[in-house]
């Protein structure tokens, strides 16, 4: 088989929110192997970032997911992280495919929260906020309202003209967007709220989550990152993506526990125990839940073998 090569616009195009979940809980029954990612300093700002991940049987792939982080990019009016994913034949080692990063990243993390969602949402759940106006949040919105009759899709951001013209680009998609200033008031009416910020101090409160709130994590992924306080913590079901990831990267997780805000019996299961049945996810309307995600490279490895089927059932 020829190696092949996929660009942004053949992986958004290629990847179902909806297919995407599903391959991603069906690489989590595999129990794949994915190593906590291999971080480098290549100076006093930049880093390499290596995700490796595979797994046997039928869901059998191996893949790694390579980044940099360049600060310095930004006065070169260029992006500060740069991502390209290497899918490999599992039992040759052969390369199968190159694929576009950070569209591969966007889709795979929006889905496993829709995934997570399945178990942790209120079925009839149709208020969504989305918090942040980055490359990540439209996805979040996209696939928060997947499958969902949502009435509301409301958009926050620090930058409000930022939080217009994303709102205006999903109404353009038939979503039902609007900005919103009010913060307080717009997490106090969602049943579900989505966080895709580069927040370093808390934008959520606990006391402004109404019963049966889901609370969807996924902006922060390192110690120095925090998207909601402690007490958002302390009155959720707490679930994470990996324990090994969001046990030593997800500082809204990590510093409650430090603090005894929460033990560790708290953080109640992982994505891969809900998809299982090993974890009851939400078991009332009233509960609030809270998922946190740091990103693993299970899911990319997922999205890439799901990419590289797809690309062979369309005959490309």
């Amino acid at each position: 088989m020829s190696m092949r090569f996929f660009d942004a616009e053949q992986v958004r195009r290629a990847l179902g929110f909806d297919a995407l979940a599903d391959a991603i809980a069906d690489m989590l029954r595999s129990s794949p192997v994915a190593p906590l990612r291999h971080a480098h300093a290549l100076s006093s700002t930049d880093s390499l970032l290596l995700m490796p991940a595979w797994s046997d049987g039928a869901q059998g792939a191996l893949g790694v997911k390579l980044v940099t982080v360049m600060p310095g990019n930004r006065e070169r009016n260029r992006a500060t992280v740069n991502a390209i994913y290497v899918l490999l034949e599992r039992e040759s080692g052969a390369p199968l495919a190159v694929i576009d990063g950070e569209a591969l990243t966007l889709c795979r993390t929006a889905a496993a929260s829709l995934l997570a969602a399945r178990f942790l949402a209120r079925p009839d759940a149709d208020n969504v906020l989305v918090i942040g106006t980055g490359h990540l949040a439209p996805y979040m919105a996209r696939a928060h309202c997947h499958g969902r009759n949502v009435s509301r899709l409301r958009i926050w951001g620090r930058n409000g003209v930022g939080a217009q013209t994303m709102a205006q680009m999903l109404r353009d998609e038939g979503l039902p967007a609007q900005a919103v200033d009010d913060l307080e008031l717009a997490v106090r009416e969602a049943d579900i709220v989505s966080c895709a910020t580069t927040a370093t101090a808390p934008i959520v409160r606990g006391a402004w989550l109404r019963p049966g709130c889901h609370l969807d994590l996924v902006g922060g992924f390192r110690r120095s990152m925090r998207e909601a306080d402690d007490a958002a913590v302390a009155r959720s079901r707490v679930y994470v993506d990996t324990f090994a990831g969001a046990l030593a990267e997800a500082a809204d997780i990590v510093e409650p526990l430090e603090r005894g805000v929460i033990a560790r019996a708290d953080v109640l299961g992982e994505l891969a125990q809900l998809v299982t049945g090993e974890v009851p996810g939400r078991t009332s309307d009233a509960q609030v839940t809270l998922f946190k995600s740091v990103g693993t490279a299970i899911e990319d490895l997922a999205a890439a073998r799901l990419l590289l089927q797809n690309a062979g059932a369309d005959g490309g």
